[in-house]
């Protein structure tokens, strides 16, 4: 048995729901969504081919070539479908919902699998993506200079039960010029939309939500600019740490980073750290003098943050001194700080 079904409406079906993306290798790769499997109708080139004689020949002509180039794989699809969805229940889409999910779902209904076609396929998919972002989110930003660790305290906050979005997780990436840590690897601009939107969907809008906070680019990535606007418009609340302490937490962090991966990231940020600060943060690096060389770059990256800092609305910001290293002090203290905020459309401020 066939039927269709919204994006919507399998999104949030109540027992879930194993999918399958026919599309090619490549546009999978480009961008897919969360969890689902990739079952190639056809590979790259074969895609090519149909899409050329469809356009140079005719429809009934790349459907014929389409049965073709298929003919000996279909028991191969039916048998991985049966790994993936055993209970024979299982979803399919392809581009645009059309003839590539459609023959998918014929083969699989003709076996006994219970098919949800997805209707539009993965472009109507894309425009609940986009439309995610466009959204109202009770969005609290944890701010703080390089190195107050507000990447462990969004982590410690989401132990306790707050809702946490790790921007810098779904970008695989720390945000900084040194921010790939000479090892993570970005997914596509689609995929990182794509997997965001997976998380906000999972969140309870009336309550809320803590964002680190970033810039609009994170590596190669850029945040969705409605979602960034709300964030822009958001609570901030500015960790203050010590500077001292500050710099020993990144001498931890980067300190055993490859030199080389170091000397070409500080390279790329010689404009803005200048000329002479810049050879003396190379010269550090090379003399594995690491609290040099973080103290060096920290001027930029300081200046930087209190440049950011300047453009807010001050009536949104809110200090809290954090002089324990301790985590689950930390992050208590904050919650209790936020008790005192009181938060309106009109205004923000402390009871």
């Amino acid at each position: 048995m066939t039927r269709h079904i919204t994006i919507n409406d399998f999104l949030k079906l109540s027992t879930p729901v194993a999918l399958i993306d026919v599309r090619t290798p490549a546009e999978f790769e480009q961008g897919h969504i969360p969890g689902a499997f990739n079952i190639p109708l056809f590979t790259n080139e074969e895609r090519v081919k149909v899409g050329t004689t469809y356009k140079q020949v005719g429809r009934e002509e790349a459907i014929l070539l389409g049965f073709d180039l298929t003919g000996s794989k279909w028991s191969g699809f039916i048998k991985r479908a049966l790994e993936i969805a055993p209970d024979k229940k299982i979803a399919v889409h392809c581009w645009r919902g059309g003839m590539r999910s459609g023959a998918m779902a014929w083969a699989l209904d003709l076996y006994g699998f219970e098919v949800f076609i997805i209707q539009g396929g993965y472009k109507n998919y894309r425009r609940w993506v986009l439309e995610q972002f466009e959204q109202k989110y009770n969005l609290w930003i944890l701010g703080g200079m390089t190195g107050s660790g507000k990447t462990r305290i969004l982590h410690q906050l989401k132990t306790t039960g707050q809702q946490v979005i790790d921007l810098e997780d779904l970008a695989r990436h720390q945000g900084s010029s040194y921010g790939s840590m000479n090892k993570l690897v970005q997914p596509t601009q689609e995929q990182f939309e794509n997997n965001f939107a997976d998380q906000l969907r999972h969140m309870d809008k009336g309550r809320k939500i803590w964002v680190e906070d970033e810039s609009l680019t994170i590596g190669k990535r850029s945040i969705p600019n409605p979602f960034w606007h709300q964030m822009r418009d958001a609570v901030l609340i500015d960790l203050k740490v010590d500077r001292e302490q500050r710099i020993n937490a990144l001498v931890q962090e980067y300190g055993a980073l490859d030199k080389d991966f170091l000397v070409e990231c500080t390279g790329r940020i010689r404009k803005r750290l200048g000329p002479e600060q810049t050879k003396y943060a190379i010269e550090a690096i090379r003399a594995n003098q690491m609290v040099d060389f973080i103290r060096l770059v920290l001027v930029y990256y300081d200046k930087t943050y209190r440049a950011g800092l300047l453009k807010r609305n001050t009536e949104q910001v809110f200090s809290v001194e954090l002089e324990s290293t301790n985590l689950e002090s930390n992050v208590g203290k904050i919650l209790n700080f936020i008790t005192h905020v009181t938060v309106s459309e009109q205004s923000i401020t402390p009871n």
